[in-house]
């Protein structure tokens, strides 16, 4: 159809405008319009391109396809219309080592495979559940669980190891014996890019940073099995315990206590414990308590003597965030967790997956960040120009990049290094680096947040439209800055585990 057929249809009964050179019959759309129906009927028969991309995402165009009625005559779509799985064409929307033009020393042919059939994954499952979880603050369905279960998506999480050997993951994309932490890097970030905050940490985050310490410190080995095969299957769902109202980066100020019984074949559990991640569906808490000599972690299964409430905090409920109670629960001796009174080695060296994890995600939500920004300073247009053409803009920008940029480079410098390195070499070197560089991914998230809301204005505070994930990064970057250890915390870890290295005599 020509342009001219297009213009005859101009009122609320019959409604057709161009975007992109595509026609789209909007006639039984206008009252259901968010913007309601004069907006629409003042681009009514024309073309509304730059109207509509200065309001919305593409993703508005693909979630209403079924309206449009074909193209224009004699024209062609000039926008990309992303597929699941396609790469971003945005300058700095995706990691260096995914564009073509540059050369790696990290990643080979299989992790670009391996990177492609987990965005897909991603964004054809993980994607409609999550942001409708992350609107009604109800948490992750069973349904879901079992494709990742299924998948081995959540075997994935747990990073390399025996537990994956035998595995063809995502299909056969690699077996599960050439996983690698590049492959962990890539599962994080992809799992992030659903920017949905709440339900990110909602998807079985307490598995990834619970099963781990089970998988290394359990001294029961049926036990660590059957658990482990409950858990990677979906069948239960487990969350780690540690942070306390009386205790948070002080894990040694912890007050839950787990006493011996008079028969010396149980522990019963005593306390609170606050802020836990997935605690409202867990069936499992790895749990840290304070014992006769000192700290001990053991695995708690969920009895009626558990008690859990859920606490809403600035992001989604359905993160299933955590009070818990613990009043004299029994738990069989078995279930310690390394040695008694050495908990806080098991604590300590857990924490690095857990922190590097947390990395890889805030690295990742500050690119999206990064490419929502550059995509709207070239769609707004402001006093007659793009917003980009404001140098202060471009000096905004050029900021972005240079944080998000560095902070890759040394994620992918660590994670080389856990390649390396056997476990106990991981606890006892990197610790202070994994510290460090989750700091400086969490402050540069601090200053991003900051300057991405100026960039989108009004809009960056609006929990929908075009400003939805930068307002959503705004309201919740704090959470990475805490969780996991805060910044400065970790901070005073990376130099004092430096200072161990230092010469005792400097020239």
């Amino acid at each position: 159809m020509t342009r001219q057929e297009v213009a005859k249809h101009t009122s609320e009964e019959d409604l057709w405008v161009i975007v992109d050179h595509k026609i789209y019959d909007l006639s039984d759309f206008v009252y259901a319009h968010p913007g309601g129906s004069v907006v629409l009927l003042q681009f009514a028969g024309q073309d509304a391109t730059q109207a509509f991309y200065n309001l919305h995402r593409h993703e508005v165009l693909q979630q209403y396809s079924d309206l449009c009625l074909g193209v224009v005559e004699g024209e062609k779509s000039e926008v990309i219309d992303p597929q699941p799985g396609d790469l971003s064409k945005v300058p700095y929307a995706e990691p260096l080592w995914l564009t073509p033009q540059f050369k790696t020393p990290y990643y080979n042919d299989g992790h670009r495979r391996f990177q492609k059939a987990m965005r897909t994954f991603v964004e054809t499952e993980v994607v409609p559940e999550a942001h409708q979880k992350e609107k009604d603050g109800t948490f992750v369905s069973q349904e879901l669980i079992d494709k990742m279960a299924e998948s081995n998506v959540l075997a994935m999480r747990l990073g390399p190891g025996e537990h994956l050997h035998g595995r063809k993951l995502l299909g056969g994309v690699i077996d599960g014996k050439e996983y690698d932490y590049f492959h962990g890097l890539i599962v994080s970030q992809e799992l992030n890019r659903v920017n949905a905050r709440g339900f990110q940490d909602g998807n079985m985050a307490g598995m990834t940073i619970s099963l781990t310490a089970v998988r290394e410190w359990c001294n029961d080995e049926a036990l660590k099995d059957r658990v482990t095969e409950e858990i990677l299957s979906g069948k239960k769902k487990m969350s780690l315990a540690v942070t306390e109202a009386f205790a948070g980066s002080d894990v040694a100020g912890i007050q839950t206590t787990a006493d011996l019984s008079e028969d010396g074949q149980h522990w019963i559990i005593n306390g609170t414990k606050k802020w836990i991640t997935n605690g409202m569906f867990s069936d499992y808490f790895v749990t840290a308590c304070k014992t006769k000599k000192g700290l001990s972690v053991i695995l708690v299964p969920r009895t009626d003597d558990v008690e859990t409430k859920l606490i809403k905090t600035s992001y989604s409920t359905a993160a299933a965030t955590t009070y818990i109670q613990f009043d004299n629960v029994k738990v069989p001796r078995n279930h310690l967790l390394g040695k008694e009174n050495e908990g806080l080695k098991v604590v300590l060296s857990n924490f690095n997956e857990e922190r590097w994890m947390m990395a890889c995600m805030t690295i990742r939500w500050c690119r999206t960040v990064l490419e929502e920004c550059l995509k709207w300073s070239h769609q707004r247009i402001v006093f007659g120009k793009p917003l980009i053409s404001q140098p202060v803009i471009r000096q905004k920008l050029a900021r972005m990049i240079s944080l998000v940029e560095t902070n890759q480079a040394w994620l992918e410098q660590t994670t080389h290094q856990m390649n390396n390195m056997t476990y106990q070499q991981r606890s006892s070197l990197l610790s202070g680096p994994i510290g460090l560089l989750k700091a400086s991914a969490t402050r540069a998230a601090h200053d991003i947040a900051d300057d991405a809301t100026n960039i989108f204005g009004g809009r960056g505070l609006t929990q929908s439209g075009m400003g939805r994930v930068v307002e959503m990064f705004h309201r919740t970057y704090k959470f990475d800055a805490i969780l996991g250890g805060a910044e400065e915390v970790l901070n005073d870890l990376g130099v004092r585990q430096a200072m161990k290295f230092m010469p005792k005599a400097m020239l």
